[in-house]
């Protein structure tokens, strides 16, 4: 697989999402699935690239108007893609990769796996400013929907607030919420919003991405540290701060970790530093765990 600095280099998020994925599956063919009850839902005009087969031609015939039949179980799955936007994931690695950098290649390539499952995918953008939500649909339009929503996405400010994060919550449905994150908060924000999508849709898979100058402490002599949420400054010798790093980084981690596993979402901790092969198998492994 393309380590994920080449895949950025490609300065095209569709691209670079389906050469991760098919990087990962080579050799191996995917079987789209078909869902059984196709139960009507609403209908939607047609819009270039959308599956003819999914016309209501009779429609077509008395009105002289194209719209397609949507269903809400034409599905055997839905993917809800949460992406962390706040500052924090600014923090760039050795490789010149920011955390969103990768987590937008990542949940890009996520994106594009359920959508040749079939699933209804969706996504939701977290941003002090307030949620940029993605309705799930497993149409042919919503990919370059949701390229579009991750490549203009910008990571700035805080966590939103509870009455921001309110409709997210609010409606109970089956689904797979997937959520890219660096689990940076401030009063367990993260902890608590997974908690209550896990009690709305049944499973979370959480990807905790590290910076991989974060796991290994690269940085060399004098040091100026910012938060990037709260703007406060540390100058410190890297050299001589890493022993007392190390231990302490560990010891979150495994805290995270635990805290995570206690709430039931499936953990996974991911260095930006590396090929997005831990992610996409552990997608892959759940969603067949849900049938």
């Amino acid at each position: 697989m393309l380590s994920p600095e080449l895949l950025h280099a490609l300065h095209n998020l569709p691209l670079a999402a389906k050469r991760a994925a098919e990087g990962f599956l080579h050799g191996a063919h995917l079987s789209r699935r078909k869902g059984a009850g196709m139960e009507f839902s609403q209908y939607r005009p047609y819009q270039p690239g959308d599956d003819l087969r999914r016309l209501d031609w009779r429609l077509a015939a008395r009105s002289d108007r194209y719209y397609l039949r949507e269903s809400d179980v034409d599905t055997s799955l839905t993917v809800h893609l949460v992406l962390d936007a706040t500052a924090s994931m600014n923090h760039p690695d050795d490789n010149g990769l920011t955390k969103l950098d990768y987590a937008r290649l990542l949940l890009g390539a996520l994106a594009y796996l359920a959508q040749q499952q079939g699933d209804a995918v969706g996504l939701t953008i977290l941003h002090p400013a307030g949620l940029r939500h993605l309705p799930p649909r497993a149409d042919a339009r919503q990919l370059p929907r949701l390229y579009h929503a991750l490549e203009t996405a910008e990571a700035a400010g805080t966590f939103p607030t509870q009455e921001t994060l309110a409709p997210l919550t609010a409606r109970r449905q089956r689904a797979l919420v997937v959520c890219a994150t660096d689990m940076y908060e401030q009063d367990a924000e993260m902890e608590r919003l997974l908690t209550r999508l896990r009690a709305a849709s049944g499973e979370v898979l959480l990807l905790h991405l590290m910076a991989g100058n974060e796991l290994n402490f690269s940085f060399r002599g004098a040091v100026t540290f910012e938060d990037l949420e709260t703007g406060q400054r540390l100058q410190l010798n890297a050299d001589q701060q890493r022993a007392t790093w190390q231990p302490q980084l560990q010891q979150w981690l495994r805290a995270t970790a635990q805290q995570a596993r206690r709430h039931g979402f499936d953990y996974h901790q991911l260095s930006t530093a590396e090929p997005l092969t831990q992610a996409i198998r552990e997608f892959l492994r759940r969603r067949v765990s849900m049938g």
